[in-house]
């Protein structure tokens, strides 16, 4: 695993990291090289036995499917960002299923103005073909590279309270920020990712 641009994280303070989401991998991937402790939502479903204690221990946030209308993680994320902590979020929500980025869900945009911290934007290439939706088996010796981009302040984020689709253009921002991140000396490999998401508007 290679990264890229990780002088861009915030040595202190409260931020959101949001990053495309590919793989089972993306978790661990984004963690273990972090220098700093990152607490992330998991399923609630997967809280269960000895693998339920180990993601709870590595500061894994249980949450509803529908993480927007979870109100009990909603306030434990905010309170942990009040008290300048770090939040992973992916904006898409769940695996991409065919390698491409994704439209980004609402509730990345509604916790970004209600917390009003500054985003990390960041993109994981690679792990998709090495444990994407379509593998059964991990495709061992696939290199990941996870790229830091620059760090978004937010009122470039929040169009303000008045906006009529506030979190959704919010959301729409920050996958745009993860778009424009390229892998260093490799821009070609992006092109077919590019085609299909200009297709898809993002």
């Amino acid at each position: 695993m290679r990264v890229h641009g990780l002088e861009n994280a915030p040595p202190q303070g409260s931020f959101i990291l949001a990053v495309n989401h590919a793989s089972f991998y993306d978790p661990a991937a984004l963690v273990c090289r972090f220098p700093r402790p990152v607490h992330f939502f998991a399923r609630k479903s997967l809280f269960r036995g000895l693998f339920g204690k180990m993601i709870a221990s590595l500061n894994a946030i249980p949450v509803d499917r529908d993480g927007d209308g979870d109100v009990s993680a909603i306030k434990r994320v905010l309170g942990l960002l009040r008290k300048g902590e770090a939040l992973l979020l992916f904006p898409e929500g769940t695996r991409t299923y065919d390698g491409s980025l994704q439209q980004p869900q609402r509730g990345i945009g509604m916790l970004a103005c209600r917390a009003g911290v500054p985003v990390l934007p960041a993109r994981i290439f690679g792990s998709y073909e090495g444990l994407g939706r379509h593998r059964k088996w991990p495709k061992f010796g696939q290199r990941i590279s996870i790229v830091y981009g620059e760090l978004i302040l937010p009122m470039k984020i929040d169009p303000g309270g008045d906006h009529d689709l506030r979190y959704e253009t919010s959301a729409n921002r920050i996958m745009k920020a993860i778009e424009r991140i390229r892998l260093p000396g490799s821009d070609a490999a992006c092109n077919q990712a590019e085609d299909a998401q200009r297709k898809r508007g993002l």
